[in-house]
């Protein structure tokens, strides 16, 4: 068993004593949390052809007749925008809704392939088959549950919604350039290696330039998830954190808003 399934296990079971009394509690103070979520806000980045942003409006805000202070707020939003989750019903008609993806894919180890450099060169740079091989090399194979995570950079420019998205033009999708996965890439991710979820700091799990969204086809149709619009990968090792990554259950809804964090063991960014 690798060093971060490992921490998994420690993190997600209360062991018992030998005397079957007493449990052992998490002890924190071992990881460093790092939250890999935007705010919502009225800043937050949605696809151009969403109807509306996130909108917040105040019910209540000040104190009562008896005296105590009281705040309440509706929110409403789209699903897809912001930090938030892929289900895959969202490209396959078969695939599971938000509220039945199953946790384990929304725990894991996380693996974190770098591509900043190259996409500093080009915006459209997809990560090739080539790139998960040297990582590999590197840090080991991915193991089967896993949560890929792709590190672009492109968090830094949030939230300009032109320099983050190539192009600010409202209702057009078709000038987006922005890098993210490759389709192959992540058909070895998904059919060879059968890792739970994939995840990136862009607006998509496909590239800006997209029009066919292979990348979303090829996780649907095996029932794996996409995290959009992360941030903070940088603060992440290449293996050995854990992500954990819960979306509002939405009785079938195709995806929605997600808090994402990690655990990083201490000494190992």
């Amino acid at each position: 068993m690798s060093r971060a399934h490992t921490h998994l296990l420690v993190m997600a079971l209360a062991i018992c004593s030998a005397a079957g009394l007493h449990a052992q509690v998490l002890d924190l103070s071992r990881y460093e949390l790092v939250d890999l979520t935007h705010p919502f806000d009225a800043r937050t980045i949605y696809w151009p052809t969403s109807p509306h942003g996130f909108e917040l409006q105040r019910l209540s805000y000040g104190r009562t007749e008896k005296g105590y202070f009281y705040s309440a707020y509706a929110f409403s939003a789209p699903e897809h925008g912001g930090t938030h989750i892929d289900a895959p019903i969202h490209f396959s008609d078969s695939g599971h809704t938000v509220d039945k993806v199953p946790l384990s894919q929304l725990v894991g180890a996380a693996y974190v392939i770098d591509i900043s450099s190259a996409a500093a060169r080009d915006r459209d740079y997809r990560l090739s088959v080539a790139d998960v091989q040297s990582f590999e090399r590197e840090h080991g194979r991915i193991p089967a549950g896993a949560i890929v995570l792709l590190r672009t950079g492109w968090d830094r420019k949030w939230p300009d919604r032109k320099a983050y998205m190539g192009d600010d033009t409202p209702g057009d999708a078709s000038r987006l350039h922005f890098p993210s996965f490759g389709a192959e890439a992540v058909r070895l991710l998904v059919e060879q290696r059968r890792v739970g979820a994939i995840g990136v700091d862009v607006a998509s799990i496909d590239y800006g330039q997209s029009t066919e969204f292979e990348v979303h086809q090829i996780v649907a149709a095996h029932n794996v998830v996409g995290l959009e619009n992360l941030r903070g990968l940088e603060e992440l090792p290449p293996v050995g954190a854990i992500v954990i990554a819960l979306p509002m259950k939405i009785e079938n809804g195709s995806g929605g808003p997600l808090r994402a964090v990690a655990l990083v063991p201490r000494g190992e960014k």
